[in-house]
């Protein structure tokens, strides 16, 4: 609830620049029209004519794109190129009559806020002697402000399907796109998903099998050796030699999957990488609802991941971890106190932007120079 009154209220905060700029592309499109109707059968008159015009379109249609994604949560995946400038001028065309009814809608919201309250502080500022008329005259701002903070709703919903219409790719091009995306993400996926084998295999080889060799050696110089006392000795070391050993292929299988994830969710399993963490790990959980378990997994080798960067390269005293879940969005922080710098375009890292993008996410490093690091990840989850 809190959340959906918040976007209303940016959205009504949203009509004010929008009124401002719909006022502009009006004149922009008056003057352009009186500027072509000289040459309005001469195509390459028009052409000329309209250039400037079309340029300063671009600008307008740009500007209003930033206010869409700020006060109304619509990013607009722009197709620029060829043509933007006639789809821009056409935008700022056709839009100046959806803008103007929201400065409307806005006058009309202040209006009735300012009627509807009016029971509540017209006694101070006037001397009412009829209260029927007092008390008709809130109820009639009462409903103007209901209908205003309908036409809110319905004035962002239009500048959106607008903007969608004249500057968003077309049907086709969406499609094309998406299936560049998803096979650009395949690859990526499989070539995580061999960096994660070839890093298994090294762990089995330089770790595990290695310990398998000395725990045979020390257990066949045990069996040749003829004192009692060193034999067993050496029994002991096999046996510390064995503990070590499971030790290291429970670190193995944890990091091909963690068997908490299944048994016990994922809060568990971040848990559990905060508690295996050498340094102080502050974690922030404010999920309230099931994920689905793909999700879960890339948010746990996400925040496993990063976390094992840090304590390995960032040189840092502490760590903070949030995932958050806010409408049809999660969100994972990690952030460092350490020495920064870190490269996007490293190996671990670069398997983790695959995993985030196979699910239709984003993920991004801001490390500079001297931290702090922050690494993020936004998932849809709708």
């Amino acid at each position: 609830m809190k959340g959906a009154v918040a976007r209303w209220a940016r959205q009504a905060a949203g009509l004010a620049p929008g009124a401002a700029t719909a006022v502009a592309g009006l004149l922009l499109t008056l003057v352009a029209g009186l500027a072509v109707l000289p040459v309005a059968a001469w195509p390459r008159g028009r052409r000329a004519v309209l250039r400037p015009f079309r340029t300063a379109a671009v600008k307008a249609a740009r500007v209003d794109v930033r206010r869409l994604a700020r006060f109304h949560d619509v990013r607009i995946a722009a197709v620029p190129g060829a043509g933007e400038d006639e789809r821009a001028l056409r935008y700022v065309a056709a839009r100046w009559p959806v803008g103007l009814l929201g400065g409307v809608v806005l006058g009309c919201l202040v209006t009735g806020a300012g009627y509807g309250t009016f029971i509540l502080y017209g006694w101070a500022i006037t001397d009412v002697r009829h209260l029927w008329a007092v008390l008709m005259s809130s109820l009639a701002g009462l409903l103007l402000l209901f209908l205003a903070a309908q036409g809110v709703l319905g004035v962002a919903a239009s500048e959106e399907r607008m903007a969608r219409h004249f500057l968003g790719p077309s049907h086709q091009h969406a499609l094309e796109r998406r299936i560049a995306q998803l096979a650009t993400s395949r690859a990526e996926v499989m070539d995580a998903v061999h960096d994660e084998r070839r890093r298994i295999e090294r762990d089995l080889h330089d770790g595990v099998q290695q310990r398998l060799v000395a725990l045979g050696m020390l257990i066949g110089r045990a069996r040749r050796h003829r004192d009692p006392e060193r034999a067993g000795e050496l029994l002991l070391q096999a046996h510390e030699e064995t503990r070590r050993a499971l030790a290291e292929l429970r670190e193995v299988a944890w990091r091909v999957y963690p068997a908490v994830l299944d048994e016990a969710g994922l809060r568990a399993a971040l848990e559990s990488v905060v508690e295996r963490s050498p340094l102080p790990v502050a974690l922030t959980y404010e999920v309230g609802r099931p994920l689905p378990r793909q999700l879960e997994t890339v948010v746990y080798f996400v925040v496993s991941e990063a976390v094992t960067n840090v304590v390995k390269h960032a040189g840092a005293t502490r760590m903070e971890v949030r995932v958050t879940l806010a409408e049809k969005e999660l969100s994972v922080t990690v952030t460092d106190d350490g020495s920064g710098g870190a490269d996007p375009r490293g190996g671990g890292l670069t398997g983790l932007a695959s995993r985030v993008a196979a699910l239709d996410g984003r993920f991004g490093v801001h490390s500079p120079p001297g931290g702090p690091s922050v690494v993020t990840a936004e998932l849809p989850c709708g």
